[in-house]
């Protein structure tokens, strides 16, 4: 039975070569065509439950075996008085064999089959998206892909079978339909939908409720990139396949929620560590004041449960006391022990901050950085061999970079970043021998030598200045209470993105108050 999927939870995240070889060793274990006969079950359960009063149901199934499980699903849902079409795009002299037995199935159980999709578009119909699953090799053309258009147009709720046709399951990268229609509904949903059971997002086209079924393996590309947007709600079923079939090891892991810790009541400020955050360039050098950036990353690890915060603002001595935060100690930069403290070097750091990263790589036993110390990292060289040789003195770091400060750091762009994340943070992670933090939708926690995590909070309210350095403080203050970089990093990004998901629907989200939400 197909399952809601437990954001929560650890969970195993397979790629398509993984997928395909436990899809193979499944067929080899059970009866012909018993996959595919499962699969189309569990997707007519599903779509039976999420639609039980639909007045139209539509099934647009490819040429393959995605179709072929769209095909079983027909036969269910036409038997339990749905009365859906079919709209196949295979040919029984070219159809794999599972798909072509389904398509006979399919035809002598008196399945509607039609040419072309429904013409009208309403809230209370289902769509099913059985076109490409994990076939998809290049970005869709012809009528796939004004099926396609049309689906992602469409306000009836829509059910993706495996994953939604065109996301690449191994990066999340969602293709757009390669066509020429000239309807205007057609053309807007090109761009990913954003449903309305899903992440928040002003930037996207409003659709109907989407759903998507992944099957026999959870998928890294659900989770990441365009994943999100494009999948909805996600449910799962094994198919009644045993976990030992899968030879391969995940890809990645989907981020578990931390485990709670209790405070001691026989404990003190220093049980739980300082946090020095130095950033915020002043007005005084470039006219472009940062101390704010500085501010919420101290407030973020004040909230974040650190004992002490001490914020060195690179700001010339102008701001002696945070009035609206007395418990944040300023310091001038020279006047903090760096190999005492867990540091958060670089939020609104500007240009000054780069006379200070030498200093901070050799001597922070535990460092975050971020934003500006990022940039000044990419156009060191002698700076990034220091931090490689961090890790040999046992000394944590943890970087946290959004698309385009990767993309500096691995001499590339933003958008190879975003064209395989996981892949990105590995890159980062093993280049500087510490845990990494890429930021996005979908974020990637990587450390080398271990599979990468994505984690599963968050939505668009977070696309707000300042966020970033509310997650860089509330990391510092995880290193700063003994957590080692990479659980650190795992449980602050969590953390970060779930009061993003709590916050009401109707409220913009700032930095400040991300921040003094962290300790609710």
């Amino acid at each position: 039975m197909p399952q809601a999927v437990d954001l929560a939870r650890a969970l195993p995240l397979f790629g398509v070569a993984a997928t395909r070889g436990t899809e193979q060793a499944a067929a080899v274990a059970l009866p012909p065509h018993t996959l595919m006969r499962r699969a189309g079950l569990a997707t007519a359960r599903l779509a039976l439950a999420l639609a039980p009063h639909a007045r139209q149901v539509w099934i647009a199934c490819g040429p393959g075996n995605n179709g072929g499980d769209g095909l079983e699903a027909a036969m269910h849902l036409r038997a339990w008085g749905l009365n859906p079409v079919v709209t196949w795009l295979g040919q029984p002299d070219r159809a794999p064999a599972d798909a072509l037995a389904s398509w006979k199935r399919a035809v002598a159980a008196g399945v509607c089959f039609a040419d072309a999709p429904p013409e009208a578009l309403d809230t209370q119909d289902l769509y099913i998206d059985a076109l490409l699953g994990i076939g998809a090799a290049r970005a869709p053309s012809g009528r796939l892909a004004e099926w396609l258009a049309r689906l992602r147009a469409s306000p009836a709720t829509l059910l993706a079978v495996d994953l939604p046709s065109g996301l690449d399951a191994d990066t999340g990268v969602l293709a757009a339909p390669a066509t020429a229609s000239k309807n205007p509904d057609l053309i807007a949903a090109q761009k990913i939908p954003t449903p309305a059971n899903a992440h928040f997002s002003s930037k996207s086209r409003p659709t109907g409720p989407r759903h998507t079924l992944s099957l026999l393996t959870l998928k890294p590309g659900l989770f990441t990139a365009d994943g999100r947007d494009a999948c909805g709600r996600l449910w799962f079923d094994d198919l009644g396949v045993a976990a030992d079939l899968v030879a391969a090891p995940p890809r990645a892991w989907l981020n578990p929620a931390p485990i709670s810790t209790h405070r001691a009541h026989a404990s003190h400020k220093g049980s739980y560590g300082d946090v020095a955050v130095l950033g915020g360039e002043g007005l005084l050098a470039r006219g472009l004041g940062m101390t704010g950036a500085a501010l919420l990353a101290g407030s973020a690890a004040l909230h974040g449960g650190a004992g002490r915060v001490l914020v060195a603002l690179l700001d010339g001595g102008a701001l002696a006391q945070d009035t609206v935060r007395p418990e944040l100690m300023l310091r001038r930069p020279e006047a903090l022990a760096l190999d005492t403290l867990t540091v958060v070097c670089g939020c609104g750091g500007g240009q000054a901050v780069r006379a200070w990263l030498p200093a901070v790589l050799a001597q922070a036993p535990c460092l975050v950085l971020d934003a500006d110390a990022l940039n000044a990292l990419a156009e060191a060289p002698p700076a990034q061999a220091a931090l490689r040789q961090r890790a040999a003195a046992g000394h944590g770091t943890v970087l946290t970079p959004h698309p385009l400060e990767a993309g500096r750091l691995l001499a590339t762009s933003a958008a190879e970043i975003q064209q395989d994340r996981l892949a990105a943070a590995h890159a980062l992670a093993e280049r500087f021998q510490c845990a990494v933090v890429l930021k996005g939708s979908g974020t990637v926690i990587a450390a080398p030598g271990m599979a990468p995590r994505i984690n599963p909070t968050g939505n668009a309210r977070l696309a707000t200045a300042g966020t970033g350095d509310v997650l860089a403080g509330l990391i510092g203050a995880r290193l700063a209470a003994g957590l080692p970089p990479f659980e650190a990093a795992c449980a602050a990004v969590f953390q970060h993105g779930s009061v993003a998901d709590r916050w009401a629907a109707s409220g913009a989200l700032t930095a400040d108050q991300l921040a003094r939400a962290l300790s609710t």
